[in-house]
C-alpha cells in the first residue's frame, strides 16, 4: 500500500464560501497512489427528525461532482433518525458506578468513565457480556492490547455518544446517540434520490469506522475510503463541519 499523508492542512483555516455555502479546504491526501482534495463542509446544527436527505441536498447539491465521495458523521444520521437516548430515561446501578471507576478515560469523547454511558452499555448488552468484556479488558491491558471491551460488546456500544458535560452543544450533555440504523439503507437512499455517493463515518483523531456506504462505492475498500479522511477533517468540537466532501484531484 502506498504510504498515505497530509499536505497543505493548516491549523487555522479560514472559511470560504461556495455561494451560501461555508467550506474549509483540508488540503490534498493521498490514498494508494491517488490524490483527494477534502472539503469540510459546515452546516446548521442539525436538530432530531430532520430529513438526511434534505441537509445533502441544501449542502453538498450545489458541490458535488460525479466521482466525488461525500463523508457524513453518524451523529448527524442518527439525529435525523431520532435513534437517540435521554439521560432521565436511563437509571445508573450498582455496577455501572462501580465499573465506571475503574475505566480508561480519554480526550476524544466520552468513554465507558461515565456511568450513564455504562449503564446504557449495560441496558443494550446485558450484564453478563459486560462483565466478560470488563474481564478481557484487563487481560488485554496485561499484554498490551487495547480496545478489547469494545471488541467484545460491540460497535452499536462502541459507537454510542453523549452524555458529554463539555460539548459544546448542550444537547449532548443529557442526550446519548447511538449509531445509524440501516446505514447502508440510508446511503443507498441518498444516492438514488441525489446522485450523491456518501459514506457514513464514525471518526475521531484516534480512529475512522466506516458504518455504510452508496452501493456505488461497494468496490471500493472500506480502508481506503477511511484513508480519505484518516486525519478527521470533520473535527470533534463545536466545528459543525459533519460533511465531507473528497474530490478527486487529477495528477
Amino acid at each position: 500500500m502506498t504510504d498515505n499523508n497530509v499536505v497543505n492542512n493548516t491549523p487555522d483555516i479560514a472559511c470560504r464560501k461556495v455561494g451560501d455555502i461555508c467550506v474549509f479546504d483540508h488540503g490534498i491526501r493521498q490514498v494508494q497512489g491517488k490524490s483527494y482534495n477534502r472539503l469540510a463542509v459546515q452546516t446548521h446544527f442539525v436538530q432530531k427528525g430532520e430529513d438526511y436527505v434534505e441537509v445533502f441536498r441544501r449542502y453538498i447539491s450545489p458541490l458535488y461532482k460525479a466521482g466525488d465521495v461525500v463523508t457524513v458523521s453518524e451523529k448527524v444520521i442518527s439525529m435525523c433518525q431520532n435513534n437517540t437516548v435521554d439521560m432521565k430515561d436511563v437509571h445508573v446501578g450498582f455496577w455501572a458506578k462501580t465499573l465506571s471507576k475503574f475505566a480508561t478515560s480519554n480526550n476524544h469523547g466520552i468513554a465507558m468513565d461515565e456511568p450513564y454511558k455504562l449503564q446504557l452499555a449495560i441496558d443494550m448488552k446485558g450484564l453478563p457480556l459486560i462483565l466478560w468484556a470488563c474481564v478481557r479488558h484487563v487481560c488485554g491491558r496485561l499484554v498490551g492490547k487495547r480496545g478489547v471491551f469494545y471488541e467484545v460488546v460491540g460497535q452499536d456500544v462502541a459507537g454510542i455518544d453523549g452524555f458529554y458535560s463539555h460539548s459544546a452543544f448542550e444537547i449532548y450533555h443529557t442526550t446519548a446517540v447511538l449509531i445509524p440504523k440501516d446505514p447502508n439503507g440510508v446511503c443507498k437512499k441518498i444516492e438514488e434520490e441525489l446522485g450523491i455517493a456518501a459514506v457514513i463515518v464514525d471518526a475521531n483523531d484516534l480512529n475512522v469506522e466506516i458504518l455504510g456506504k452508496a452501493p456505488s462505492l461497494a468496490e471500493v475498500a472500506d480502508q481506503d475510503l477511511a484513508e480519505m479522511i484518516r486525519d478527521n477533517p470533520a473535527g470533534q468540537d463545536d466545528q459543525m463541519t459533519p460533511l465531507i466532501l473528497v474530490e478527486p484531484v487529477e495528477s
